[in-house]
């Protein structure tokens, strides 16, 4: 990740944040439409546009050489599983009335991530972080109160997309890469799926509305193009800018479920999300103040390197462009 962010990379992560925020509105018009057949259109129209990206970009020969590796592949299978539950229950859940629990999970994401990691690979969480994390969880357990079962929704996207994220991270490809591999592994199960039911006269596609149609065959559009576009966006920001610019989703969303769907806002929901929103202002100052201890740690070793340049010693340093001049 670079130290510094770029104008063109602001505008293309916030670009898919905008997108995905607004996605609800586009998930909703296929409402009567089963998920699972959802997910498979999303599948299916996804394949072209990323490949075509991707042999436009000349970056086809690590997916070749991913499609040849048994353990890569077998990776790719179980994220590609990840993030098919992960779709089909956010489909689920906005075709349901469930917008709210949505945004919900994707606010706790973040969170979740910091405890996976305090979990998984043993790294230390600050006080603030801790903070961060009780809030979140009382949130939970309140909502949990109120309606007298878990918000499997929020839990179920927060889980899915956690775990996913965490094991994108091991696979030996570019996001852009990835992502394809994952969509042509889900390929023939979606197409024996769409065939059964074309088969069956339960289909939509061609069969049914001709809006219907088109908005199936838009779930390509709207799936891999703000993933690829994000993909490329984030390459040209700091962490600490995606760390901020990842709750334009949750936000749109929460406005969308309560302005545009006029989802209920119970007392919980009034207690529960300014929880939330309390614990990622915790988090984030927290992060912030992370990236600016590594950027000094990170200018303190160069400063050495740079002042030993000279006989001059400290007076060099003064105008050094810090780590990366």
């Amino acid at each position: 990740m670079q130290n510094e962010d770029s104008l063109k990379g602001l505008g293309l992560a916030l670009t898919a944040y905008l997108i995905w925020g607004v996605m609800p509105l586009y998930m909703k018009a296929l409402a009567h439409i089963p998920a699972s057949e959802v997910i498979a259109h999303r599948v299916i129209w996804s394949v072209p546009i990323a490949a075509i990206v991707l042999w436009a970009s000349g970056r086809t020969g690590d997916l070749r050489r991913a499609l040849r590796s048994p353990r890569t592949l077998g990776m790719a299978a179980i994220t590609a599983a990840l993030i098919s539950v992960n779709w089909g229950i956010y489909v689920w859940a906005i075709g349901a009335g469930h917008a709210l629990d949505a945004a919900l999970g994707y606010y706790i994401n973040p969170l979740f991530s910091v405890l996976l990691g305090a979990i998984v690979l043993g790294e230390r969480l600050s006080p603030a972080q801790i903070v961060a994390l009780v809030l979140a969880a009382a949130a939970v357990i309140v909502l949990t109160v109120e309606a007298g079962r878990v918000p499997m929704v929020a839990l179920g996207l927060t889980l899915s997309w956690g775990a996913y994220a965490y094991l994108k991270k091991s696979l030996p490809v570019e996001p852009n890469q990835g992502f394809l591999l994952e969509v042509l592994l889900l390929l023939l199960p979606a197409l024996a799926y769409l065939g059964w039911l074309t088969a069956t006269g339960r289909g939509h596609f061609l069969e049914g509305e001709a809006l219907d149609s088109w908005l199936l065959f838009g779930c390509g559009a709207v799936t891999a193009g703000p993933l690829l576009i994000y993909a490329h966006g984030a390459k040209l920001l700091r962490l600490s800018t995606i760390g901020i610019l990842q709750y334009v989703t949750p936000t749109l969303i929460f406005l969308v479920a309560v302005l545009i769907f006029n989802e209920p806002f119970g007392q919980a929901r009034m207690i529960a999300f300014p929880m939330i929103w309390a614990a990622l202002v915790i988090y984030s100052i927290a992060l912030l103040r992370q990236v600016r201890a590594r950027s000094d740690v990170q200018r303190s070793r160069a400063a050495p390197r740079t002042a030993g340049t000279d006989a001059t010693g400290p007076q060099m340093t003064g105008g050094s462009a810090g780590p990366t001049a």
